[in-house]
């Protein structure tokens, strides 16, 4: 549905070579997620991230914001990316609220 998911995750990955700037891998699904989507019918989907800008179009910092573009995945700016990425190590438990 290309929403970004909701609840208890811990980060699992970071990427310093993805095509966004830095990334940080999210532990969606897990077993609740992969149930309730089985009970819907639906694929639960997965590869969520939190990451800068796609790479090269940094520039555009908090513009960004203005389009829902990232098919689930949180993105925040550059700078953003930086700090979050260098203060959360692997394993930090996290939860995502609407």
């Amino acid at each position: 549905d290309s929403r970004t998911p909701e609840g208890y995750y811990v980060i699992n990955d970071k990427n310093p070579n993805s095509g966004y700037h830095l990334n940080l891998g999210i532990s969606y699904p897990n077993k609740s997620d992969i149930q309730k989507a089985r009970s819907m019918g639906v694929n639960p989907g997965g590869d969520i991230k939190i990451h800068g800008i796609r790479n090269g179009i940094g520039f555009l910092g908090k513009l960004q914001r203005l389009v829902n573009w990232t098919d689930g995945c949180i993105a925040v700016t550059d700078s953003e990316i930086e700090e979050i990425y260098a203060a959360v190590p692997i394993g930090t438990p996290i939860e995502i609220q609407p």
